[in-house]
Protein backbone atom coordinates (compact mmCIF):
# COMPACT_ATOMS: atom_id res chain seq x y z
CA UNK A 1 0.00 0.00 0.00
CA UNK A 2 1.40 3.18 -0.84
CA UNK A 3 1.52 6.49 1.03
CA UNK A 4 2.76 9.78 -0.32
CA UNK A 5 5.80 11.47 1.55
CA UNK A 6 3.47 14.23 3.15
CA UNK A 7 1.20 11.89 4.55
CA UNK A 8 4.98 9.87 6.02
CA UNK A 9 6.51 13.58 6.88
CA UNK A 10 3.25 14.92 8.69
CA UNK A 11 3.25 11.46 10.67
CA UNK A 12 6.94 11.10 11.93
CA UNK A 13 6.94 14.78 12.84
CA UNK A 14 9.75 15.61 9.86
CA UNK A 15 10.66 18.07 7.66
CA UNK A 16 9.89 17.54 3.63
CA UNK A 17 12.05 18.87 1.05
CA UNK A 18 10.64 18.18 -2.31
CA UNK A 19 8.18 16.09 -4.07
CA UNK A 20 5.47 16.18 -1.60
CA UNK A 21 2.84 13.79 -3.52
CA UNK A 22 5.73 11.55 -4.68
CA UNK A 23 4.83 7.78 -3.23
CA UNK A 24 6.44 5.31 -1.31
CA UNK A 25 5.54 1.40 -0.38
CA UNK A 26 8.49 0.04 1.32
CA UNK A 27 11.65 0.47 3.27
CA UNK A 28 15.02 -0.61 2.72
CA UNK A 29 19.03 -0.68 3.18
CA UNK A 30 20.66 2.53 1.22
CA UNK A 31 22.41 -0.53 -0.92
CA UNK A 32 19.03 -2.44 -1.23
CA UNK A 33 16.38 0.08 -1.79
CA UNK A 34 14.31 0.82 -5.27
CA UNK A 35 13.10 3.96 -6.52
CA UNK A 36 9.36 2.93 -4.56
CA UNK A 37 11.24 2.62 -1.41
CA UNK A 38 12.11 4.81 1.80
CA UNK A 39 15.92 4.81 3.23
CA UNK A 40 17.70 6.47 5.74
CA UNK A 41 21.10 7.95 6.44
CA UNK A 42 22.35 8.28 9.91
CA UNK A 43 26.15 9.92 9.18
CA UNK A 44 27.22 12.69 7.04
CA UNK A 45 30.37 10.43 6.19
CA UNK A 46 27.91 8.31 3.78
CA UNK A 47 26.23 10.79 1.75
CA UNK A 48 28.03 9.93 -1.20
CA UNK A 49 26.64 6.35 -1.04
CA UNK A 50 23.49 7.89 -0.31
CA UNK A 51 23.26 10.51 -3.54
CA UNK A 52 23.89 7.15 -5.67
CA UNK A 53 21.30 5.40 -4.40
CA UNK A 54 18.06 4.92 -6.34
CA UNK A 55 16.04 5.36 -3.60
CA UNK A 56 12.88 7.40 -3.75
CA UNK A 57 13.63 9.19 -0.53
CA UNK A 58 15.95 9.72 2.32
CA UNK A 59 15.35 10.55 5.61
CA UNK A 60 18.39 12.16 6.69
CA UNK A 61 19.44 14.67 9.48
CA UNK A 62 19.94 18.42 9.18
CA UNK A 63 23.10 18.02 7.65
CA UNK A 64 21.29 17.04 4.29
CA UNK A 65 19.06 19.87 4.02
CA UNK A 66 21.05 21.94 1.42
CA UNK A 67 20.50 18.38 -0.78
CA UNK A 68 17.11 19.59 -2.18
CA UNK A 69 16.77 18.38 -5.54
CA UNK A 70 15.13 16.09 -7.96
CA UNK A 71 15.24 13.38 -4.83
CA UNK A 72 12.81 14.59 -2.00
CA UNK A 73 14.69 14.34 1.25
CA UNK A 74 13.24 13.85 4.79
CA UNK A 75 15.12 15.99 7.43
CA UNK A 76 14.78 14.46 11.06
CA UNK A 77 17.08 14.66 14.16
CA UNK A 78 16.73 11.36 15.08
CA UNK A 79 16.73 9.63 11.60
CA UNK A 80 17.08 6.19 12.50
CA UNK A 81 13.89 6.58 14.98
CA UNK A 82 12.15 8.13 11.94
CA UNK A 83 12.59 5.18 9.62
CA UNK A 84 11.20 3.33 12.44
CA UNK A 85 8.50 4.82 12.69
CA UNK A 86 7.80 5.21 9.21
CA UNK A 87 8.04 2.13 8.66
CA UNK A 88 6.00 0.58 11.20
CA UNK A 89 3.18 3.35 9.42
CA UNK A 90 3.88 1.29 6.05
CA UNK A 91 3.07 -2.09 7.47
CA UNK A 92 0.49 -0.83 9.65
CA UNK A 93 -1.56 0.59 6.77
CA UNK A 94 -0.97 -1.99 4.66
CA UNK A 95 -2.09 -4.95 6.81
CA UNK A 96 -5.24 -2.41 8.07
CA UNK A 97 -6.58 -2.04 4.47
CA UNK A 98 -6.54 -5.92 4.10
CA UNK A 99 -10.40 -7.97 4.90
CA UNK A 100 -9.90 -9.43 7.83
CA UNK A 101 -9.16 -13.17 7.68
CA UNK A 102 -11.30 -15.65 9.08
CA UNK A 103 -10.51 -18.81 11.23
CA UNK A 104 -9.23 -21.63 9.38
CA UNK A 105 -10.89 -24.77 9.40
CA UNK A 106 -8.25 -26.70 10.96
CA UNK A 107 -7.83 -24.37 14.16
CA UNK A 108 -9.41 -25.42 17.58
CA UNK A 109 -11.35 -22.67 19.30
CA UNK A 110 -13.54 -23.52 22.32
CA UNK A 111 -17.28 -22.41 22.31
CA UNK A 112 -16.43 -20.47 25.37
CA UNK A 113 -13.57 -18.38 23.87
CA UNK A 114 -14.18 -14.45 23.50
CA UNK A 115 -12.49 -14.08 19.70
CA UNK A 116 -12.90 -10.70 18.55
CA UNK A 117 -14.61 -10.70 14.92
CA UNK A 118 -11.38 -9.02 13.27
CA UNK A 119 -9.29 -12.11 15.22
CA UNK A 120 -7.24 -14.51 12.63
CA UNK A 121 -6.80 -17.64 13.75
CA UNK A 122 -4.13 -19.78 11.43
CA UNK A 123 -3.98 -23.27 10.82
CA UNK A 124 -3.93 -26.21 13.61
CA UNK A 125 -4.12 -22.94 16.37
CA UNK A 126 -5.66 -24.08 19.38
CA UNK A 127 -7.95 -21.41 21.39
CA UNK A 128 -9.04 -22.62 24.88
CA UNK A 129 -11.89 -22.44 26.72
CA UNK A 130 -12.59 -18.95 28.55
CA UNK A 131 -9.70 -17.52 26.30
CA UNK A 132 -9.73 -14.01 25.49
CA UNK A 133 -8.40 -12.01 21.94
CA UNK A 134 -9.06 -9.15 21.21
CA UNK A 135 -9.40 -7.11 17.89
CA UNK A 136 -6.82 -7.12 15.14
CA UNK A 137 -4.74 -10.01 16.73
CA UNK A 138 -3.43 -12.35 14.62
CA UNK A 139 -2.66 -16.63 16.42
CA UNK A 140 0.32 -18.18 14.13
CA UNK A 141 -0.61 -21.61 13.10
CA UNK A 142 -0.09 -24.23 15.60
CA UNK A 143 -0.22 -21.81 18.67
CA UNK A 144 -1.88 -22.85 21.77
CA UNK A 145 -4.28 -20.54 23.92
CA UNK A 146 -4.45 -22.13 27.43
CA UNK A 147 -7.74 -21.50 29.48
CA UNK A 148 -8.68 -18.66 30.35
CA UNK A 149 -5.77 -16.53 28.79
CA UNK A 150 -5.96 -13.73 27.97
CA UNK A 151 -4.56 -11.46 24.85
CA UNK A 152 -5.06 -7.92 23.98
CA UNK A 153 -5.68 -5.72 20.54
CA UNK A 154 -3.15 -5.87 17.62
CA UNK A 155 -0.53 -8.58 19.17
CA UNK A 156 1.40 -10.95 17.05
CA UNK A 157 1.79 -14.28 18.07
CA UNK A 158 3.28 -16.53 15.54
CA UNK A 159 3.78 -19.93 14.46
CA UNK A 160 4.25 -22.54 17.81
CA UNK A 161 3.91 -20.64 20.55
CA UNK A 162 2.48 -21.59 24.00
CA UNK A 163 0.65 -19.56 26.27
CA UNK A 164 -0.30 -21.11 29.56
CA UNK A 165 -3.58 -21.05 31.11
CA UNK A 166 -4.28 -17.95 32.55
CA UNK A 167 -1.58 -16.07 30.81
CA UNK A 168 -2.22 -12.33 30.15
CA UNK A 169 -0.92 -10.21 27.28
CA UNK A 170 -1.36 -6.47 26.89
CA UNK A 171 -1.84 -4.66 23.37
CA UNK A 172 0.07 -4.84 21.11
CA UNK A 173 2.42 -7.82 22.43
CA UNK A 174 4.70 -9.66 19.78
CA UNK A 175 5.45 -13.18 20.45
CA UNK A 176 8.08 -14.73 18.11
CA UNK A 177 7.83 -18.61 16.84
CA UNK A 178 9.03 -20.94 20.06
CA UNK A 179 8.17 -19.01 22.59
CA UNK A 180 6.82 -20.38 25.94
CA UNK A 181 4.93 -18.08 28.37
CA UNK A 182 3.45 -19.24 31.67
CA UNK A 183 5.08 -22.54 32.02
CA UNK A 184 5.98 -23.84 35.64
CA UNK A 185 9.02 -22.30 37.23
CA UNK A 186 12.19 -24.14 38.36
CA UNK A 187 11.03 -24.63 42.16
CA UNK A 188 11.75 -27.68 44.40
CA UNK A 189 11.65 -28.43 47.96
CA UNK A 190 14.26 -31.08 48.98
CA UNK A 191 13.36 -33.84 51.49
CA UNK A 192 16.61 -33.73 53.69
CA UNK A 193 16.35 -37.54 54.89
CA UNK A 194 15.72 -39.08 51.34
CA UNK A 195 17.49 -36.55 49.67
CA UNK A 196 15.12 -36.73 46.85
CA UNK A 197 13.25 -33.26 45.74
CA UNK A 198 9.46 -32.32 45.59
CA UNK A 199 7.40 -29.49 43.71
CA UNK A 200 7.13 -26.67 44.84
CA UNK A 201 3.86 -25.24 44.01
CA UNK A 202 4.06 -22.90 41.11
CA UNK A 203 0.45 -21.65 41.02
CA UNK A 204 1.09 -18.29 40.07
CA UNK A 205 0.48 -16.42 37.13
CA UNK A 206 2.43 -14.50 34.12
CA UNK A 207 1.50 -10.78 33.02
CA UNK A 208 2.62 -9.56 30.29
CA UNK A 209 1.94 -5.65 29.78
CA UNK A 210 1.76 -3.61 26.37
CA UNK A 211 4.45 -3.16 23.95
CA UNK A 212 6.48 -6.40 24.79
CA UNK A 213 7.82 -8.25 22.39
CA UNK A 214 9.29 -11.52 22.92
CA UNK A 215 12.01 -13.61 21.19
CA UNK A 216 11.63 -16.84 19.52
CA UNK A 217 11.97 -19.96 21.97
CA UNK A 218 11.84 -17.69 24.76
CA UNK A 219 10.59 -18.97 27.87
CA UNK A 220 8.91 -17.06 30.46
CA UNK A 221 8.09 -18.96 33.87
CA UNK A 222 4.61 -17.98 35.84
CA UNK A 223 4.94 -16.80 39.50
CA UNK A 224 5.47 -19.41 42.19
CA UNK A 225 2.34 -18.13 44.05
CA UNK A 226 2.10 -14.34 42.91
CA UNK A 227 2.93 -13.31 39.95
CA UNK A 228 6.02 -12.94 36.72
CA UNK A 229 5.72 -9.23 35.41
CA UNK A 230 6.61 -7.92 32.25
CA UNK A 231 6.04 -4.34 31.86
CA UNK A 232 5.82 -2.01 29.49
CA UNK A 233 7.38 -1.96 26.06
CA UNK A 234 10.51 -4.01 27.69
CA UNK A 235 12.22 -6.25 24.42
CA UNK A 236 13.36 -9.90 25.12
CA UNK A 237 15.40 -11.19 22.47
CA UNK A 238 15.58 -14.98 21.53
CA UNK A 239 16.64 -17.77 23.90
CA UNK A 240 15.97 -15.53 26.90
CA UNK A 241 15.22 -17.37 30.11
CA UNK A 242 13.18 -15.50 32.72
CA UNK A 243 12.31 -17.64 35.79
CA UNK A 244 9.55 -17.57 38.19
CA UNK A 245 8.48 -14.14 40.32
CA UNK A 246 10.58 -11.78 38.28
CA UNK A 247 9.69 -8.70 37.64
CA UNK A 248 11.08 -6.68 34.45
CA UNK A 249 10.94 -2.88 34.28
CA UNK A 250 9.57 -1.08 31.52
CA UNK A 251 11.52 -0.51 28.06
CA UNK A 252 14.09 -2.87 29.50
CA UNK A 253 16.02 -4.76 26.70
CA UNK A 254 17.15 -8.08 27.12
CA UNK A 255 19.86 -9.43 24.33
CA UNK A 256 19.17 -13.23 23.26
CA UNK A 257 20.93 -16.81 25.65
CA UNK A 258 20.12 -14.30 28.91
CA UNK A 259 19.01 -16.13 32.17
CA UNK A 260 17.27 -15.30 34.73
CA UNK A 261 16.78 -16.74 37.95
CA UNK A 262 13.56 -16.48 40.07
CA UNK A 263 12.74 -13.70 42.10
CA UNK A 264 14.76 -10.79 40.15
CA UNK A 265 14.35 -7.59 39.78
CA UNK A 266 15.11 -5.63 36.60
CA UNK A 267 14.23 -2.20 36.69
CA UNK A 268 13.12 0.42 34.18
CA UNK A 269 15.21 1.19 31.30
CA UNK A 270 18.03 -1.34 32.09
CA UNK A 271 19.91 -2.80 29.37
CA UNK A 272 21.50 -6.54 29.67
CA UNK A 273 24.08 -7.96 26.84
CA UNK A 274 24.46 -11.80 25.82
CA UNK A 275 24.31 -14.34 27.56
CA UNK A 276 24.63 -12.30 31.06
CA UNK A 277 23.28 -14.56 33.79
CA UNK A 278 21.98 -13.22 37.26
CA UNK A 279 20.87 -15.17 40.45
CA UNK A 280 17.85 -15.28 42.40
CA UNK A 281 16.80 -12.48 44.64
CA UNK A 282 18.91 -9.83 42.38
CA UNK A 283 18.21 -6.34 41.53
CA UNK A 284 19.64 -4.49 38.62
CA UNK A 285 18.92 -0.66 38.77
CA UNK A 286 16.74 1.62 37.11
CA UNK A 287 18.96 2.93 33.56
CA UNK A 288 22.00 -0.36 34.63
CA UNK A 289 23.98 -1.68 31.36
CA UNK A 290 25.04 -5.16 31.97
CA UNK A 291 27.94 -6.26 29.32
CA UNK A 292 28.03 -9.67 27.58
CA UNK A 293 28.71 -12.53 29.77
CA UNK A 294 28.30 -10.53 32.87
CA UNK A 295 27.69 -12.85 36.05
CA UNK A 296 25.19 -11.28 38.95
CA UNK A 297 25.55 -13.37 41.90
CA UNK A 298 22.29 -13.74 43.99
CA UNK A 299 20.73 -11.26 46.11
CA UNK A 300 23.03 -8.91 44.79
CA UNK A 301 22.05 -5.49 43.55
CA UNK A 302 23.50 -3.12 40.91
CA UNK A 303 22.91 0.93 41.28
CA UNK A 304 23.89 3.67 38.86
CA UNK A 305 21.82 5.62 35.82
CA UNK A 306 23.95 4.91 33.32
CA UNK A 307 26.75 3.06 34.73
CA UNK A 308 28.21 -0.22 32.86
CA UNK A 309 28.91 -2.97 34.33
CA UNK A 310 31.59 -5.90 33.43
CA UNK A 311 32.72 -9.21 34.43
CA UNK A 312 31.81 -12.12 36.64
CA UNK A 313 31.00 -11.06 39.17
CA UNK A 314 29.60 -8.47 37.53
CA UNK A 315 31.33 -4.77 38.29
CA UNK A 316 31.79 -1.34 37.26
CA UNK A 317 33.37 -1.22 33.83
CA UNK A 318 36.09 0.93 34.51
CA UNK A 319 37.61 -1.64 37.72
CA UNK A 320 36.96 -4.00 35.37
CA UNK A 321 39.23 -2.98 32.56
CA UNK A 322 42.00 -1.87 35.71
CA UNK A 323 41.76 -5.62 36.84
CA UNK A 324 42.49 -7.04 33.34
CA UNK A 325 45.56 -4.17 32.41
CA UNK A 326 46.85 -5.56 36.01
CA UNK A 327 46.69 -9.05 35.26
CA UNK A 328 48.07 -8.55 31.41
CA UNK A 329 50.90 -6.81 32.96
CA UNK A 330 51.60 -9.40 35.76
CA UNK A 331 51.78 -12.32 32.72
CA UNK A 332 54.54 -10.16 31.17
CA UNK A 333 56.32 -10.49 33.95
CA UNK A 334 56.32 -14.31 34.07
Amino acid sequence: MKRSLKQIADAIGARLIGASQAEISGVASIESATSSDLTFLEDEKHLAAALQSPAGAIIAGEFAASMAGARPWLISEHPKLAFARAAQMLRQNSSGDAAPEKIHPTAVVYPSAKVASTVRVEARAVISEKAEIGEGTRIGSGSAVGAGAKIGRECEIYPNVTIYPGTSLGDRVIVHAGAVLGSDGFGYVRDRKTGHYEKFPQVGRLVIEDDVEIGANATVDRGALDETRIRRGAKIDNLVHIGHNCQIGEDVVIAAQTGLSGSITIENGAVLGGQVGIGEHATIGEGVMLGGQGGVLPNKILRGKGQAFWGTPAQPLREYLKQLATLARLAKKD
